[in-house]
């Protein structure tokens, strides 16, 4: 395979130095034994990455929803790599800028990280959260979350790490129906995913609580009622969620196969954490331009917008006092009760007149939209569509975005047992209203917070010149820069093109300065495509590399498991690579003012001016004492004081003025460093207390410990738990608890005297001279009764001696505890 490198230098200094390693313990962090002794290889070197090794699935095809990238970079100085062929993840320590400065030395052998549980899919892309804690093995039909730190058990040198399966009820494999487009690690949380399916529904799951279930569901419907479009067009492809700026922190861009680009805000997972200044700073915003509006329904939006913010960030409702220490903020679980976010869009370009197109996609454009990256450069946000036809449209923001809500669309909520908000699921569709076109002559206050969308400004339309592939579209995927946020990188079956944007409307504009629009530059770095055989070796993993030093760096592995290293350059990027000679002082100009910063003025920087010899003057020929000579020599101070004598009056006047300056500056950090010194004595004060109460803490544990032994020694805590007939008697004998055997005694004679009474009333009234008849049912009546109270008296004696029977044995009962207790 050969590759043909344009811009990045592939020095062959790297190569030399494969001979040359260093043996290095391991960290404390890492998992390695500490007396294994690593080797430290340049990173394409490494045997990870092994042309003869056979590498299955490499290769991406039309099934693949999105591009495959089969590498991660923890940002720090550990890369991570999934091999499909034995299924295990790769991690590589690496050390950037060693031995020299612009080479990446990673260590040998790797460490070996395996799932505990059976991956039955293919996994196509992996990505690393930020603190580095879990992976996400992403694949177009399942989702599965790896955690690099506390492995259960090692087997063959290799650690054995917890996965586990996220949204696996929505998500199965059997369901061929449902595909997973995207998914990415929220940029404000740790915990939150968010994915993006084929059944145009985007949700976020929260790791920390339940893994199954989404915290948030977005059921995305751009069409209103009545319209219709090709099915295509209603289609999602991608998403990005917005950055460090003002509301596009707290909003999800969508994009759609036929180019169009929705916006959702405001979304915030339960528990992102936010920096408190840029909260205040949009909560100021929405009641000062809101509230203060003139419009209506501007002023219905804010008040929603400030109603959201104080109930999903409660320290607002705090006082300055109480607020001006904070530096982050989490963000409570809270939902709009009775309205659902409001999918705005589509976003569409902004027309200067009556005949521009209104519309969101441009003529040159072909194929399908594949892709999509928001980019924050300055005060500029940048959207970046690929289409599969191997153009890039660039578009920024015209506009600041503002939350919107549709009212009377309530949401579905689920409460868990505190009646705390659980998640919920809403449906999100676009209002007729947003697809009035936004023009340049409209005032200022037209679209604040009037519910319409940003529209666009179309910076440029690139073409990347793709190779033709037939009955395939091209998979493209792109990354930022980290040095350089106006450099994009773009991946593709053909290779890897750098696009560097030259011109930013709003951020050149509060620069104060006003140039002419300027096309991005667009520089092939790697190519992977041979035009001879018509073959392409894509790459399946790529990583951007950087350091603090401002040295930038990206890695990627081909198909055939080659890994490519390149030293980008970042220094001069920036600068235009075409210019116009006549106009080259003012760009030298312009680069010295993007490079320099403002303390120092560019006319001291730039030195004096050139002492010009007056021209027609013969010094040879002129005598000093003479008329001429003296006039020359006038001529000569005169040019000298001029250019020398004043540059050093503006030196002197500079570094006066930038003085008192530089004073301040200086007295602030000595200030720090005394408050820092101040907090270190406060810590070593309190060190001393801080031991004794540890050690106080000990003993009272090593007397709670000596307790509890005592108590487990006593003799209740030996006994038997009592059978079931003990328990069915024992619950009888609570039954008589509260029977008095006095009174039934009592009663039982009370009955028998009643009896006899009875007899002897009627043997007194039978008299002997008188001969009756008794009635034969009477007297069976009478019978009967009687038969009826000696049953009911023998059963009552039974009672009584069977009660009498119990109590002896509550009593012995009694009295063998009594005596164990005294015991």
């Amino acid at each position: 395979m050969r590759f043909n490198f344009d811009i990045a230098e592939s020095s062959n200094e790297k190569n030399q130095q494969k001979s040359k390693t260093l043996a290095l313990s391991s960290s404390p962090s890492s998992s390695t034994p500490t007396d294994k002794q690593l080797q430290w290889l340049p990173l394409q070197d490494h045997p990870v990455f092994s042309s003869f090794a056979a590498f299955g699935g490499g290769v991406s095809s039309p099934e693949n929803r999105f591009a495959m990238n089969l590498m991660a970079w923890d940002g720090s100085s550990r890369i991570y790599y999934w091999d499909s062929e034995k299924d295990c993840l790769h991690r590589l320590s690496v050390r950037l800028g060693e031995p020299e400065p612009t080479s990446v030395a990673a260590a040998s052998p790797s460490k070996v990280l395996q799932t505990d549980i059976e991956l039955d899919y293919h996994v196509t892309k992996i990505s690393i959260n930020r603190n580095g804690s879990a992976l996400l093995l992403a694949g177009s039909d399942c989702i599965c979350v790896m955690y690099l730190y506390g492995c259960t058990s090692a087997k063959d040198g290799s650690s054995i790490c917890r996965t586990v399966p996220v949204g696996s009820e929505v998500y199965d494999k059997c369901n061929s129906a449902i595909r997973i487009l995207q998914v990415v690690w929220h940029p404000y949380s740790d915990t939150h995913i968010a994915v993006l399916s084929s059944d145009s529904v985007f949700r976020i799951f929260d790791l920390s609580s339940a893994l199954d279930q989404p915290e948030q569901e977005y059921y995305l419907q751009p069409l209103e009622p009545g319209r219709s479009r090709h099915a295509s067009s209603i289609c999602p492809v991608d998403f990005s969620f917005g950055r460090d700026h003002l509301w596009d922190r707290f909003s999800v861009f969508v994009l759609f196969s036929d180019g169009s680009v929705y916006i959702l805000c405001p979304v915030a997972p339960f528990g992102s954490v936010f920096m408190w200044e840029s909260i205040v700073e949009i909560y100021s915003d929405a009641q000062t331009f809101g509230q203060k509006s003139t419009n209506s329904s501007a002023i219905s939006n804010s008040s929603l917008a400030i109603s959201w913010l104080e109930a999903t960030f409660p320290e607002l409702d705090q006082g300055k006092g109480a607020a001006s220490n904070i530096t982050a903020v989490k963000a409570c679980p809270y939902v709009v009760i009775d309205a659902s976010l409001s999918l705005q869009g589509p976003l569409r370009k902004v027309c200067h007149g009556e005949e521009d197109d209104p519309g969101f996609r441009g003529a040159e454009c072909g194929g399908r939209a594949v892709s999509f990256l928001y980019n924050s450069v300055g005060k500029d946000s940048i959207l970046v569509t690929a289409w599969s036809g191997g153009q890039l449209q660039i578009d920024a923001l015209a506009d600041e975005i503002q939350p919107l809500w549709q009212t009377g669309n309530p949401p579905h909520l689920s409460f868990d047992s505190h009646d705390r908000i659980r998640g919920f699921a809403m449906i999100c569709e676009s209002i007729a209203d947003q697809f009035s076109v936004v023009r340049l002559d409209q005032p200022l206050d037209y679209c604040d917070w009037s519910g319409h969308p940003p529209p666009l400004l179309r910076l440029a339309i690139v073409d990347l010149a793709l190779p033709k592939i037939k009955d395939s579209d091209s998979l493209i995927s792109m990354f930022i820069d980290p040095l350089i946020s106006e450099r994009i990188y773009c991946l593709h079956d053909g290779g890897v093109d750098s696009i560097v944007l030259h011109f930013l409307p709003f951020t050149h504009q509060t620069c104060g300065k006003d140039e002419m629009m300027k096309t991005p530059s667009v520089h092939p770095v790697v190519n992977t495509y041979e035009g001879s055989t018509g073959t392409s070796s894509s790459l399946c993993g790529f990583v951007v590399l950087s350091d603090s030093f401002g040295y930038s760096w990206i890695a990627g592995v081909t198909s055939t498991r080659e890994c490519i290293v390149l030293e980008m350059k970042t220094w001069d990027i920036l600068l235009p690579k075409f210019t116009d000679t006549e106009k080259r002082p003012a760009k030298s100009e312009e680069a010295r003012e993007r490079i320099t910063p403002d303390i120092i003025s560019r006319e001291l920087l730039a030195g004096p001016q050139m002492v010009i010899v007056p021209q027609g003057s013969n010094l040879r020929t002129v005598a000093a004492d003479s008329i001429e000579g003296r006039s020359a020599l006038h001529q000569y101070f005169k040019l000298f004081h001029e250019n020398y004598v004043e540059y050093a009056h503006k030196v002197y006047f500079e570094l006066k003025h930038h003085g008192p300056h530089l004073n301040k500056i200086i007295h602030n950090l000595h200030a720090r460093l005394s408050e820092a010194k101040q907090r270190l004595v406060n810590v070593e004060s309190k060190q001393p207390e801080l031991d004794e109460r540890i050690s106080r803490a000990i003993e009272r544990h090593e007397f709670l410990e000596t307790r509890l032994q005592n108590l487990r020694k006593f003799p209740g805590i030996h006994k038997k738990p009592l059978t079931r007939a003990e328990r069915e008697f024992k619950s009888e004998l609570d039954s008589f608890t509260t029977v008095e055997l006095d009174a039934l005694q009592s009663s039982v004679e009370a009955l028998n005297g009643r009896l006899r009474r009875y007899t002897q009333t009627l043997k007194g009234k039978m008299k002997p001279n008188f001969q009756r008849i008794p009635s034969k049912k009477k007297g069976l009546v009478q019978e009967s009764q009687l038969d009826q109270l000696k049953s009911s008296l023998e059963k009552l004696s039974l009672v009584n001696s069977e009660n009498s029977k119990k109590v002896k044995l509550v009593e012995s009962a009694l009295k063998d505890w009594e005596d164990e207790t005294s015991k």
